[in-house]
């Protein structure tokens, strides 16, 4: 599992995250959420290895994660940050292809069959031989989720692995942000791995995720199954809302209205 243990971040004299410690076990899908500058992505980066921390330590699958060389972090884990720039003129299955860089012992059949499932799961099995430039911000959105997730099926076929996501629903319709949730939900089901993503949508997190993890001003200030973090009790403590629910959704309203 990935275990985090009084993780701590500074940045010009300002405290970022404040002594976060948290489990995600393998085979779950783990939802961060929190409102903005919360800290969810300084916490994925420093977890991705992307910033060192001020204290603490994170480990994943036995192993301290600061003292992982590079390239073989590569092959446990992968990261999709907020915004990913491409100027290339690749197709969205060259693109795709990028994320098995670190597996060149990968046979090329075997390899395009897992590029095949993952544009599928992606939905852009029929854009494959799309220039990435001329897609969509969506579409270009989903093009480099494949990518990671080819990088983290790659890995998790062969030891257990870690993917982290930071906003992957950003630009997507509703119809492709829940077709993105269904697959992770169902992947992690079938390899053993494991998936932290930040996310705006409550809705979804409570649809989709097996845990959720809450953050405030750097703070963990919740974290365990998302049936139950995710109730207006606990989310009133992170967002100035007033929460409310029924059997099946999460409202949102102001406060005195």
């Amino acid at each position: 599992m990935l275990k985090l243990t009084q993780v701590s971040l500074w940045r010009n004299g300002k405290t970022v995250l404040d002594g976060v410690s948290a489990d995600a076990p393998l085979s779950q899908l783990i939802s961060l959420l929190g409102m903005n500058s919360a800290g969810k992505s300084s916490l994925l980066s420093v977890v991705a290895g992307e910033l060192s921390p001020g204290g603490g330590e994170i480990s994943f699958d036995g192993l301290n994660l600061s003292l992982v060389p590079t390239e073989q972090l590569a092959r446990r884990r992968a990261f999709l940050p907020q915004s990913s720039k491409l100027n290339a003129e690749f197709n969205v299955r060259e693109v795709a292809l990028l994320g098995a860089a670190p597996f060149a012992e990968i046979a090329l059949g075997k390899l395009q069959g897992l590029i095949d499932s993952v544009l599928r799961l992606c939905d852009l099995y029929e854009l494959a031989e799309h220039p990435y430039p001329r897609l969509s911000a969506g579409e270009q959105r989903r093009t480099q989720l494949a990518r990671v997730l080819v990088q983290a099926c790659a890995a998790a076929a062969q030891t257990p692995a870690l993917l982290l996501l930071d906003e992957p629903t950003a630009y997507l319709d509703p119809y492709h942000q829940h077709v993105l949730l269904a697959g992770l939900h169902q992947l992690v089901r079938t390899l053993p791995l494991s998936v932290v993503a930040s996310l705006q949508d409550v809705n979804l997190a409570f649809a989709y995720t097996d845990q959720t993890w809450l953050l405030r001003q750097g703070r963990l200030v919740a974290a365990g199954p998302s049936r139950e973090i995710l109730s207006p009790a606990q989310l009133n403590r992170v967002f100035p809302l007033n929460v409310g629910s029924s059997t099946e959704a999460l409202f949102f309203s102001l406060p005195g209205a």
